[in-house]
């Protein structure tokens, strides 16, 4: 089928109907093929429109950080200003840049794009709304998330503009270093569920003290707090944004980009930060489940009622918001404390962490 839908009922049998009526007009292939095309322009539309309503959200949450009011003019409560201001990305003229490396200058943003739109495809949005489950799932999600670093090398390295390179090495080196933290802590979890499929992950965290977050006591804990950490730091916002230091590096890796160039890396930058929150609510709170509690049948049924796609955009809302809280209240890191912080601190614990976590698991002291 189109997708593996067991909830909502109606979107089920959207897809179903779908499924069947191209079936029976042409072959297999033909109609795999079609719904394939289907889910990447339903994906792509997702991509879009979750990046614009995060652009605006941050601002709007900036504004009254900042105590002033925000995007306020373009729409009601300023709700179109990131529409307006993708539609003058696109028109904007990409301006050429002499005695660069075209090829790698060009392809760069693709890389980006791309990695985050391989990530983002894996994402489970709900009970069943995923368009792969893999058996490895966490492992593809470390992997294609990992690729995007290439696109930040390679724009540094062919934009021949010194600011541009040394943005570049500034986030290879951070990327680099908070991957391994990243890495380790859902590593953390997949030996507490035993498991990298995600779908399996998430089914097995049905009740609230049965998250990944409190059944693995402890450690679960420690893990999750580097990840969120290790996260913020890959996706280069504040206040680890030294690849893209403005007093120092002008824009960093895509100083010398424009127009919709520029329009990827930014677009991007919005989508791995919902990335990481979507991860983290898949792996440590129960991902799509409902909040229930054993024994509460009534409360539970209430909850029930709630769409599973509902649950994990708020979990995932509360990750993001977290997210910007901490970008707009902490100062930027300078480079040596930002990998003091990997080398010394965080990657030890996470190591002896991960460690104590088999410990657990192997005398079963988590709860089941």
């Amino acid at each position: 089928m189109l997708l593996e839908i067991s909830h909502p009922l109606e979107l089920f049998k959207l897809t179903a109907w779908l499924d069947s009526m191209l079936r029976s007009l042409m072959p297999d292939w033909g109609a795999l093929l079609i719904e394939f095309v289907l889910i990447g322009l339903v994906l792509l539309l997702a991509y879009a429109v979750i990046a614009l309503a995060l652009i605006y959200i941050e601002r709007k949450i900036t504004a009254f950080f900042q105590c002033r009011l925000g995007p306020n003019r373009v729409g009601k409560y300023g709700i179109i200003q990131s529409v307006a201001d993708m539609v003058k990305i696109l028109l904007k003229e990409i301006i050429p840049i002499d005695h660069v490396d075209k090829i790698l200058f060009y392809l760069a943003p693709f890389f980006v794009i791309v990695s985050s739109m391989l990530t983002f495809g894996a994402l489970p949005f709900g009970n069943g709304l995923h368009v792969v489950d893999f058996n490895i799932g966490l492992f593809y999600l470390i992997a294609v998330s990992s690729l995007s670093i290439i696109g930040v090398l390679l724009a540094g390295w062919s934009s021949n503009n010194k600011y541009s390179m040394i943005g570049a090495m500034r986030s290879g080196a951070q990327f680099i270093s908070y991957e391994l933290s990243a890495g380790l802590s859902l590593m953390t979890i997949a030996v507490l569920s035993g498991s990298l499929q995600l779908s399996t992950i998430v089914e097995s965290q049905t009740y609230v003290y049965h998250w990944n977050l409190f059944r693995g006591h402890i450690p679960a804990l420690i893990a999750f707090v580097i990840y969120l950490i290790a996260g913020h730091a890959e996706t280069n916002r504040g206040p680890f944004d030294l690849p893209e230091a403005e007093s120092e590096l002008t824009a960093g890796y895509h100083t010398e980009y424009s127009g919709l160039q520029f329009g990827f890396f930014y677009l991007a930058e919005y989508l791995n930060m919902f990335i990481i929150a979507g991860i983290a609510t898949t792996v440590f709170l129960g991902g799509w489940n409902p909040v229930q509690i054993e024994g509460w049948n009534g409360f539970n049924e209430v909850m029930n009622w709630i769409p599973s796609y509902v649950w994990f955009f708020a979990k995932t809302g509360v990750l993001i918001f977290l997210s910007l809280w901490v970008r707009w209240t902490f100062p930027r890191l300078r480079i040596d404390q930002l990998l003091n912080l990997e080398w010394k601190y965080l990657l030890p614990i996470n190591l002896v962490n991960l460690v104590v976590m088999a410990v657990l698991v192997v005398f079963g002291l988590y709860i089941k």
